[in-house]
């Protein structure tokens, strides 16, 4: 049995219940999510947490309407995903969430820039924000600007996605691995930014496999074989990501 934290006077932004998924593979059904009940409120920091083919990207994809739940009810940001069209969907994707993809996702023939202002221009409208410039030059990529994807590494293309997925400024960020291809050090920028967000009143949802990342987060959310099994803030208590080591 898990628990929720208290949420008193707590404003709910991402809702799941009894949320299931199952995939049909030839003759075989492989279930990646059972029964999932979760709340993430404003402002949280929540890290999602297991092992690889726990059903944390599915879970991820649900929450960011990639993909549809076989049973249950999704809701996030006062909408409900469940059911809706494919108009609506489009826009949801568009003004409400944001994706750091483990693959990056970039076009390989837009530079540095060109990738962040794409998003932008498709997600933000008329709502103000940062410059292209300036998120890039938050990830350290300020030198990077005109560079094409094919011309950086694999840490740096990291790092333009993550910066077009704060670029945005949707009020729900979802980040799959988002450290994984990244050194230590920039991994703990990385987790800094994603944290900040929470201070202008975004949601962030992070999955990982990585314990020592967890200890950053306001709520732990683990997952085993496609359930969550508990749910809390970080064993010992969250830690800050300067003291954080993997």
């Amino acid at each position: 049995m898990h628990t929720q934290p208290n949420r008193r006077w707590a404003i709910a932004v991402i809702e799941l219940r009894g949320v299931g998924r199952t995939y049909e593979v030839g003759d075989t059904s492989v279930t990646a999510l059972r029964d999932v009940d979760l709340t993430v409120d404003e402002g949280e920091f929540v890290v999602v947490l297991g092992p690889s083919g726990c059903g944390k990207t599915t879970l991820l994809n649900m929450i960011g309407a990639l993909d549809t739940p076989s049973s249950g009810d999704v809701r996030v940001a006062g909408a409900r995903v469940t059911g809706a069209s494919r108009k609506d969907l489009f826009r949801f994707r568009r003004q409400t969430v944001s994706f750091v993809f483990q693959t990056f996702n970039l076009f390989p023939a837009l530079t540095a820039a060109e990738n962040v202002q794409f998003a932008i221009d498709v997600a933000r409208g008329e709502r103000s924000g940062p410059t292209a410039h300036e998120v890039l030059g938050s990830v350290g990529l300020g030198d990077r600007l005109d560079h094409f994807p094919s011309q950086m590494s694999g840490g740096e293309q990291q790092r333009v996605a993550i910066a077009r997925a704060l670029a945005t400024s949707n009020p729900v960020v979802l980040a799959d691995e988002p450290t994984g291809e990244l050194d230590f050090r920039t991994g703990v920028q990385i987790l800094q930014l994603l944290q900040e967000q929470t201070t202008t009143g975004a949601t962030v949802v992070v999955v990982t496999h990585n314990r020592e990342i967890s200890r950053s987060a306001s709520r732990v959310v683990e997952l085993s074989g496609g359930a969550v099994v508990s749910d809390g803030p970080p064993s010992g208590g969250r830690a800050d990501i300067a003291t954080l080591r993997w």
